[in-house]
Parts: structure tokens; C-alpha cells; sequence
């Protein structure tokens, strides 16, 4: 992935309320249920930091994850990058919506070039990993 490139960008419907979504990418026992299993702790609070390791092939990739902005209710970005891994980004989670629906986009936007020699950093891996996270794994586990 690339700064030069266009962001990612997922998107997905729920017939779930809008608080529902919000709930299920800030607690941090619901993200484990959907996302990564794994995430130590996570709050919706500017500054707030987390790490922690996923293993894909034979790699492993320390995750470093820092809040950057929450908008209560709305919007959350995250600053996330790698111990081990040249490169950076920013990903954005917007929910809309009302009672009985909400709509989340999802923005990955690179701030530095991750290395080319790696698979899982290819633009073609984080738009199928986006949209195994949010169409598949969010979804279904909203869905029940």
C-alpha cells in the first residue's frame, strides 16, 4: 500500500441501530468477537494505545494502534502501524444511521508507503482483508 494510492474504502448496511454499530467497533469485547481476538484493550478516547500480535504465514506483525479522533456516537480514527514494518495509516470508522438502521464506511488511508516485498501490504490484501472484516466477520456477527 502506497500514499500515492487512493484510500480503501469498505462500506456496509446493517439493519441494526446505529448505536449497535458504534458499540461493536469501540468495546473491546465485542471487537474480539468480530475483528482480531486477540486485542488486549481498546477505548474510543483520544491518545488511548494498544498493541498486539497477528501471525500470517510465516510472519509475524506487531500491531500499533493510537486513537487519534472520536467523534462520540459517529466517528473514530486510529493511527495504525507495525513494530517490525516500515509504514503508516490512518483508518477512519464512520457510522449514520438511526434506530432501526446505520450505515459504516470504513477509510484506510496510507500516510507512508509499506514495504512492496511483503503480500499482506499489497493494496489488493487490505481491500480483501477490509472487506473480510466488515462485509463477512461485522455483518455476520451483527446479523446473529
Amino acid at each position: 500500500m502506497k500514499r500515492d494510492e487512493s484510500p480503501i474504502v469498505v462500506e456496509q448496511d446493517f439493519a441494526r441501530s446505529a448505536t449497535d454499530v458504534w458499540t461493536a467497533i469501540t468495546d473491546v469485547g465485542e471487537m474480539r468477537r468480530w475483528y482480531f481476538d486477540n486485542i488486549p484493550d481498546f477505548e474510543a478516547e483520544v491518545g488511548f494505545r494498544t498493541q498486539f500480535m497477528v501471525e500470517s504465514s510465516d510472519r509475524s506483525f506487531l500491531h500499533l494502534w493510537e486513537v487519534t479522533e472520536v467523534v462520540p456516537q459517529s466517528k473514530i480514527v486510529h493511527n495504525w502501524k507495525y513494530e517490525e514494518f516500515e509504514g503508516d495509516s490512518n483508518v477512519t470508522f464512520e457510522v449514520s444511521g438511526d434506530d432501526q438502521s446505520a450505515n459504516l464506511t470504513v477509510t484506510l488511508e496510507v500516510m507512508a508507503d509499506f514495504p512492496d516485498n511483503i503480500p499482506e501490504f499489497t493494496r489488493e490484501s487490505g481491500i480483501g482483508g477490509w472487506t473480510f472484516f466488515i462485509n463477512d466477520q461485522l455483518k455476520a456477527y451483527l446479523d446473529g
